[in-house]
């Protein structure tokens, strides 16, 4: 019998939620976020302070809390609420909403889709290594999203916002937000992100012809006459990646600003490199989501603000 997911004492408990935070950002004893001083010279300040979690760095004087140098910090949110969202986006295979997330946790719309921005940039990794390898086969395809801002609807793909992806066999996949699906983009992805020894699977069109010529052997399959599988030459698990993503996309969060659509694509690619098929369970997949919060800050203002990025 399953178990209610929010029975935990982390996910009511204010106390508990900070020391289950503690746990996972500092498994050997706290650090100072400002001076990066060790626990020796680190005191929890009791019965001085009605703050919950605080702490005091006797070798620069300032007092922090665990939130300090993450995505949670400066804001007012309950940590064990920030604690429920985040198991809730990570274990939701399609994403859950922030009209959802306003039901569930009882904050206002404009809150729950701040903390659903603030996760997800806690979501992307930094410092990823090429994909593939000797022996190893990359499966690389673009797909179109919605529509570009200021553009009317119209035959073809011009008007809609452009996806390139790579992955891995039995690993991982990498989605990008580009400017434009030609051969340029395509062979500047792949240079940086797939390994020259890997084998390259794409469908017949010509965009990954020159970073094909560059790795250990690239071959194609011809889905305009109907070839989808010749051997063990196909697109079908990339293909099966945008029908999630698009699944998720279009039916829990319907629309998105395009200089946002690059945060959703990291969220679903955390979680399928977290799947069940690779070992990861709800719980572990949400403890491996904490360890990507510290060092990254999202203020609402440039979140509202910053322009369509393309990150490759």
């Amino acid at each position: 019998m399953a178990t209610p997911i929010f029975t935990a004492e982390h996910f009511q408990n204010e106390e508990a939620a900070f020391s289950f935070l503690e746990s996972r950002v500092w498994p050997n004893g706290p650090v100072c976020p400002h001076c990066q001083g060790g626990a020796e010279r680190i005191k929890r300040l009791h019965g001085k302070t009605t703050r919950i979690g605080l702490w005091k760095c006797y070798a620069c004087m300032k007092p922090f809390t665990v939130k300090v140098g993450t995505v949670f910090e400066s804001s007012h949110v309950a940590l064990h609420l920030w604690l429920q969202a985040m198991h809730l986006m990570c274990s939701s295979k399609k994403g859950i909403s922030s009209h959802q997330l306003q039901r569930t946790l009882g904050v206002t719309i404009k809150t729950a889709w701040f903390m659903s921005h603030r996760l997800r940039e806690a979501l992307r990794t930094v410092g990823m290594e090429p994909l593939g390898g000797a022996g190893a086969i990359v499966e690389a395809d673009e797909t179109y999203i919605g529509r570009k801002a200021g553009k009317q609807k119209k035959r073809g793909h011009g008007h809609k916002r452009v996806v390139m992806a790579l992955v891995e066999r039995g690993g991982s996949v990498r989605s990008f937000h580009v400017a434009t699906g030609d051969g340029t983009t395509a062979s500047e992805i792949i240079a940086k992100h797939v390994a020259p020894q890997s084998r390259l699977m794409t469908d017949e069109t010509r965009i990954y012809d020159k970073a094909g010529a560059k790795l250990a052997g690239h071959e194609t399959v011809n889905h305009g006459v109907g070839e989808y599988v010749r051997g063990e030459v196909h697109t079908n698990t990339i293909e099966g990646n945008f029908g999630l993503f698009k699944r998720g996309f279009n039916g829990i969060y319907q629309h998105c600003a395009e200089k946002h659509l690059h945060r959703y694509l990291t969220e679903f690619d955390f979680r399928y490199n977290h799947r069940v098929r690779l070992g990861v369970d709800d719980r572990a997949r949400t403890d491996a989501a904490l360890k990507g919060i510290v060092g990254k800050r999202l203020t609402y203002r440039t979140t509202r603000g910053q322009p369509a990025a393309h990150w490759f």
